[in-house]
Order: structure tokens, then C-alpha cells, then sequence
């Protein structure tokens, strides 16, 4: 394990760890209508957005099974609307994923996740983002709005790649963005398996394990690899790593 006054570079995901989903009924509702009026789709929301469900699941596999992210485009043309027009599909791409991850319910920061990221900042360490996730806009959007966008160096999204954790090029890729050696990164995430396998075969110096419960549940850990650290609340990276020098 990497001494903590040596890490140089904090990686952060995005999902569960900056930003959680509120379950949101009203929300959700009208999400799943306005993917039926904005694509004229001739069915319910309820049975579009179940028709869509079983391609998207069709679409994780494939990301999952062999480490690749289809762009928003290829997502929407190939995968989840392929009888839909593509040049009517394509050019709403970006507003269908939107809606899509909609459906799921509201994201929101988490309570001390700017405060601890100005912090880290304030402190001298090089911040990034490595997120898998299927929008190319969102993440980068969220950044805007919380104004956030000047204190990360880089934001490497599966998306924009077309490589997901696991695969350690995606980790190596975040590194060279920002001039810093994998040994002297660390990453935090929330899975407890897809991330520290790739942080450990990436080299990285540190993975720190951002517990969520719902995420555990899901994909609990197999024991074979350990995080180096696991916190409960973002801020407890202050506790981690000291004003560098």
C-alpha cells in the first residue's frame, strides 16, 4: 500500500460515490412520457419503457462481458430504438440518455461532496473523474452547475472512451491526462469488486472504498481483493490525506 503523503493524483467516480439517486414518483413519471413524445412511440410509457428495459439489458451484458462502452448514438440507433428511423434517433441521442437515467430517479450531490472537493483541491492534490456510465453530457453538466469544472483536471467517461472499469486502460488513460505516475494515484469508488480490480491492475497506489449499501447488495465483495481504506462519508478523504508539501 502507497503511503498516503505520496499520492499525488485523486481519481473520484461519480455514481453513489459524488452523487446518489432520490426515488422521485412525479419525477420519474414524466420521464418515462416524455420518451414516448419525443421519440412518437405508439405505446403506453409503462410498456415503451419495458420494451426499452429488455434491449438495455441485452446492451449491459455486452458492456459488461467485454469491457466496452457504445457511444450515445450507437446506444440509441443500434441498441435500444434500432426500429426507429436512425436519423431521427440520432440527433436526440443525448436527450433520450438523459431521460432514460430519468426514469431511474433524481441524482443529486452528496451533502459534503463540493466542500471535500475544494478541500482536496485547496490542498494541493490533482483531482479527476473515472466513471462508467452510458451519458456523455450529464456528468460533465452536474460539474457546471455545482461549479465544479475548474478543480478537476480531467473527466474520462466510459462513454466518450468506449472502455469501462475493469479494464486498467481506462485508470492509465486518467493518469497520463494528468501527468502523474498510476503509483502515485488513488481511486475512489464504490464497487467493491469492478473497482479495485482495475485500480489494483492499473498500478494505482491506493483504492479507498466509498460504502454504499445498495452497491454492496448488488455486487457484493468476493474477499480476494481488499481496499486500502473504506469511508462512510466523503469528507473522511480529509483525514486521509494531508495539505501536500
Amino acid at each position: 500500500m502507497q503511503n498516503p503523503n505520496d499520492i499525488e493524483a485523486i481519481f473520484l467516480d461519480v455514481g453513489n460515490t459524488l452523487r446518489i439517486v432520490i426515488e422521485d414518483r412525479e419525477f420519474m413519471i414524466q420521464a418515462k412520457l416524455q420518451l414516448v413524445e419525443l421519440t412518437g412511440a405508439q405505446e403506453t410509457p409503462d410498456a415503451f419503457h419495458q420494451k426499452l428495459t429488455e434491449r438495455y439489458k441485452v446492451l449491459r451484458k455486452r458492456a459488461k462481458d467485454k469491457l466496452i462502452e457504445a457511444s450515445e448514438k450507437e446506444m440509441w440507433t443500434n441498441w435500444m430504438l434500432p426500429d426507429f428511423p436512425a436519423e431521427k434517433i440520432a440527433p436526440l441521442s443525448a436527450k433520450l440518455t438523459r431521460l432514460w437515467r430519468d426514469c431511474d430517479g433524481r441524482r443529486v450531490p452528496r451533502q459534503d461532496a463540493k466542500e471535500t472537493i475544494l478541500e482536496l483541491s485547496r490542498r494541493g492534490y490533482v483531482l479527476g473523474i473515472i466513471a462508467n456510465t452510458i451519458t456523455e453530457t450529464e456528468i460533465p453538466d452536474y460539474l457546471e452547475t455545482d461549479g465544479l469544472t475548474g478543480y478537476f483536471k480531467t473527466v474520462v467517461l466510459s462513454s466518450k472512451v468506449g472502455i469501462r472499469k475493469p479494464d486498467p486502460e481506462i485508470y492509465w488513460e486518467a493518469a497520463r491526462r494528468v501527468g502523474v505516475e498510476p503509483a502515485k494515484c488513488v481511486y475512489v469508488g464504490d464497487n467493491p469488486v469492478r473497482d479495485v480490480e482495475g485500480t489494483r491492475a492499473a498500478g494505482y497506489g491506493l483504492f479507498i472504498l466509498f460504502y454504499e449499501p445498495a452497491t454492496q447488495a448488488k455486487e457484493p465483495p468476493t474477499g480476494e481483493i481488499k481496499p486500502d481504506f473504506i469511508i462512510r462519508e466523503l469528507r473522511e478523504l480529509l483525514d486521509i490525506f494531508p495539505a501536500r508539501k
